[in-house]
């Protein structure tokens, strides 16, 4: 499936798309329990699907079949007895990122070979990780703010997958199974704040710099994620150009060496790396501006665009 969380009528709603349509995940559960008689059948519902998208992978494997099966009752009868609807086309609502407030954003630096060497390092023994926090998180249809802070605002490609289920020292061979699906990430930087110090904290975090989505696509479409084209352009320009074969640190790498850290739980968010191309690199540098648009393409999910903005003339 491809699962988005969407908006509509003020809402934030869960859904599933399909074409041009999107489905109320949701609404179509309640639906479809209660045409089988059920007489709680909100309760149910809420129990087995969720309307926030932490709360159906919580779910686990349950959830998403009760998902399936509402999303292809739904397809069927678009609309319920009592005119709730349950399917709404893409250009009647607004896309938000797959996961709105993820308890954890980590990410992955110098994790491509060609990445590595434009910044003149080292390919690392350990994987390089940071944060960055709930607050950089954009949709597909959000613009990019371009903070008043920075003069260097960068773009970086990411492949992230999102946890499926709770996972503490996992081991590589059932990595995996922990994995609920994958999205694209732009990890948008801010070099000269990320230069201050030796930390790139504060680089990195800055209010709306993490574009996602358009969507999860759940991991039994992407059984192995180790062989996906990765692209970036800057209005039309083809600026990185690599392959998650190239990942120095592979997905279940980075689910068994982060489980043994620390917890990760279900709707955490993991940031790949990126690939070479950054504007940083480039000679000479070539940094965002207002006005640009950035879109990044990765094989079996699908497009991330998103346009940057002055930090007063643009948003959400």
């Amino acid at each position: 499936m491809k699962l988005v969380t969407f908006q509509q009528a003020g809402f934030n709603r869960v859904g599933s798309v399909f074409g041009d349509r999107v489905v109320d995940l949701h609404e179509a559960c309640a639906a479809m329990f209660r045409e089988q008689g059920k007489v709680r059948y909100r309760q149910l519902a809420e129990a087995y699907v969720p309307a926030d998208m932490i709360g159906l992978l919580e779910g686990g494997a349950e959830s998403l079949e009760a998902a399936e099966r509402a999303a292809e009752f739904a397809l069927a009868r678009p609309e319920t007895g009592d005119g709730r609807r349950l399917v709404y086309r893409l250009d009647e609502v607004r896309l938000e990122a797959p996961i709105p407030k993820p308890g954890k954003i980590i990410c992955v630096g110098h994790n491509y070979r060609e990445h590595i060497l434009e910044m003149k390092r080292e390919i690392p023994k350990y994987p390089v990780i940071f944060a960055k926090f709930s607050n950089t998180v954009r949709g597909p249809q959000d613009d990019i703010p371009y903070p008043a802070a920075t003069a260097e605002l960068d773009y970086e490609a990411e492949f992230a997958f999102v946890i499926g289920k709770k996972a503490t020292g996992v081991r590589r061979e059932d990595a995996l199974a922990y994995v609920a699906g994958y999205t694209i990430a732009n990890d948008v930087s801010c070099r000269d704040l990320q230069r201050r110090t030796i930390q790139w904290l504060q680089g990195k975090t800055v209010d709306g710099t993490l574009p996602t989505g358009p969507w999860l696509v759940t991991a039994d479409e992407i059984p192995d994620p180790s062989g996906l084209d990765i692209e970036l352009r800057v209005n039309g320009e083809l600026r990185q150009k690599s392959n998650t074969a190239n990942l120095v640190f592979d997905v279940p790498f980075l689910v068994e060496f982060l489980s043994g850290l620390m917890t990760l739980e279900p709707g955490d968010l993991v940031c790949t790396g990126t690939p070479g191309g950054v504007g940083a690199a480039m000679n000479p540098p070539v940094f965002l501006k207002p006005g640009d648009v950035v879109r990044i393409d990765i094989e079996r999910i699908g497009t991330l665009e998103n346009r940057v903005t002055s930090a007063t003339g643009g948003g959400r």
